[in-house]
């Protein structure tokens, strides 16, 4: 036999072995690499159909748009979240800003008495600059996300305590001077869903972003920073710049959380949304977005979202404590982080 033939023979042999190792498995695993948005997905459609057969009032209209109604804000924080997760950071002051600005617009518009409209800019161009400070504190001083954005939660919780000066503006009082800011609480009806137009905000949120990172060369730089900062760099992609387009992109988002947290509140409150920093992230986690940066579809926070307020919803109708909620949503964080690990072993 030549040499050339042995070539040919050892290179089929080689052909057949690695085809007989792709068994069902693999291709799973592969097919969940190429389309992320499936494990939430699938994890919200079983928990929905479970759920619906332990209560026959899970499936009720009221009770879909109730969960609706109480996912709103953290999703649309989570879309803010899942920006900066893609570039392989980490927000922790999403809710803490949030919450200032929401007191911000409130004060400019009831204590000093500006117009609502002016009052609601500057809460925007508040969300700009607070995702510039840590956007700087990243590119510039080099400092990690997570200390950055640890830093600046507690920076920006001290200014929510001082321009409140721990005060409630209550519901009354924004109907009588500022119902513009309620915008996102008012209600309307859809076939016997009751929905409000925060939900609608949180939606179109999502399916923007969905566009801009799927069909914009800045959305596709963000998956590219994300997956490998060196490689994008040597691209010709000026990261620094992008990392902090991401940040401000990511607190106007939250700017816009903070104006429908006062629709879903009624009223503006210092310590209103506390626990929402860690369920956004949460949301983002379940639905499949890399806590290791560049993989993951945006819309998959968005199901992440629906499935912890699934979750709640079905546990708290059939009768289980809020301690035990708590404990199916801390296995569900662990499951998602396995299975993503799982998954990323296909482009290891």
């Amino acid at each position: 036999m030549t040499d050339m033939s042995k070539d040919e023979s050892a290179s089929e042999q080689f052909a057949q072995f690695e085809h007989a190792t792709r068994g069902p498995v693999v291709a799973v695993q592969r097919f969940l690499h190429a389309n992320p948005t499936m494990v939430p997905l699938i994890v919200l459609v079983l928990s929905t159909m479970i759920f619906g057969l332990i209560s026959p009032n899970f499936f009720s209209a009221f009770n879909l748009s109730l969960i609706m109604q109480q996912v709103a804000i953290v999703g649309t924080l989570a879309a803010a979240q899942s920006l900066v997760i893609l570039t392989a950071g980490i927000d922790l002051s999403v809710a803490a800003v949030m919450v200032m600005i929401s007191v911000i617009m409130g004060r400019l518009s009831i204590d000093f008495g500006l117009p609502v409209p002016i009052a609601i800019m500057a809460g925007m161009l508040c969300g700009l600059v607070t995702g510039a400070v840590n956007g700087l504190l990243v590119t510039i001083v080099r400092l990690p996300p997570f200390i950055t954005t640890l830093g600046t939660w507690n920076v920006f919780l001290a200014l929510n305590y001082y321009f409140s000066g721990r005060e409630t503006i209550r519901s009354q009082t924004l109907d009588a001077e500022a119902p513009l800011l309620k915008l996102f609480g008012e209600r309307f009806e859809i076939g016997g869903a009751v929905l409000t137009w925060g939900v609608v905000l949180m939606i179109a949120i999502f399916f923007v972003l969905w566009y801009v990172l799927q069909h914009t060369a800045w959305g596709r730089r963000i998956y590219a920073v994300g997956d490998d900062k060196e490689a994008a760099e040597l691209a010709g992609i000026r990261t620094d710049r992008m990392l902090i387009s991401v940040y401000m992109v990511a607190g106007f988002i939250v700017a816009l959380a903070a104006w429908s947290s006062i629709g879903r509140v009624g009223s503006v409150s210092p310590t209103s949304f506390f626990e929402a920093n860690l369920q956004s992230i949460t949301a983002v986690v379940i639905g499949g977005i890399s806590l290791f940066g560049g993989r993951g579809s945006i819309l998959g926070p968005m199901l992440g979202a629906l499935i912890v307020g699934v979750f709640n919803s079905g546990l708290r109708l059939a009768g289980v404590e809020v301690l035990w909620q708590l404990f199916a949503t801390g296995w569900l964080i662990i499951l998602a982080v396995a299975i993503d690990q799982w998954i990323r072993k296909v482009s290891a």
